[in-house]
C-alpha cells in the first residue's frame, strides 16, 4: 500500500488499484455521498413502513449510485473507456430523479405510517440532489469539442 497525499494505491495480486480521494472531497463527490446518505435514509424509512415498491426503488438507486461513486473513486472510468461515463451519470441522475419524484409524491400523499412520510420527504431531498447533480454535470459535459474550446480558451 502506497500513500501519496490524496491518492492511495493498493496492490491486489498483480492488479494495482488507485484510489482517488480527491474525487470524494470535490463538489461532485460530496453531492454523490449526500445522494447516498439521503437515499439510504429513505430506504430505511420505507423498510420500517413495509412498502415493498418503495424499498425496491430506493435500494436499486442506492446500488447504482454507489457503483458510480466506486467507479469514480477507483478511477475505473479511465480504464473502461468504451462508455462515456459523464453521459451515463446524467442519464442515471435524470431517471433516478423522475422515478423517485413519482414514488415519493405517492408516498407522501398516501402515507399510513409516519416512517412512510419521512421516507417520502427524504426521497424528495434526494430528488433535488440528483437534479442538481445532473444539471451540474450537463453544464460541464462536452460533445465533440476539445477541452480548451469547451473551457472558453481557444488556441
Amino acid at each position: 500500500m502506497a500513500v501519496d497525499g490524496s491518492r492511495t494505491s493498493f496492490q491486489i495480486f498483480s492488479l494495482t488499484v488507485e484510489v482517488d480521494l480527491v474525487f470524494l472531497r470535490s463538489l461532485r463527490g460530496i453531492v454523490k455521498l449526500a445522494e447516498l446518505g439521503t437515499i439510504f435514509a429513505a430506504f430505511v424509512c420505507f423498510a420500517v413502513s413495509h412498502r415493498p415498491t418503495f424499498i425496491a426503488a430506493t435500494c436499486m438507486e442506492f446500488v447504482i449510485t454507489f457503483s458510480l461513486v466506486l467507479l469514480y473513486t477507483l478511477k475505473l472510468n479511465k480504464k473502461l473507456t468504451m462508455f462515456f461515463w459523464p453521459l451515463i451519470d446524467i442519464i442515471n441522475s435524470v431517471f433516478a430523479a423522475v422515478i423517485l419524484l413519482i414514488l415519493c409524491l405517492i408516498a407522501v400523499s398516501t402515507y399510513t405510517l409516519t416512517s412512510s412520510l419521512v421516507g417520502g420527504i427524504t426521497g424528495l431531498v434526494a430528488v433535488g440532489l440528483w437534479s442538481w447533480d445532473g444539471s451540474m454535470l450537463f453544464r460541464r459535459i462536452t460533445f465533440n469539442q476539445s477541452r480548451s474550446v469547451a473551457g472558453g480558451t481557444t488556441q
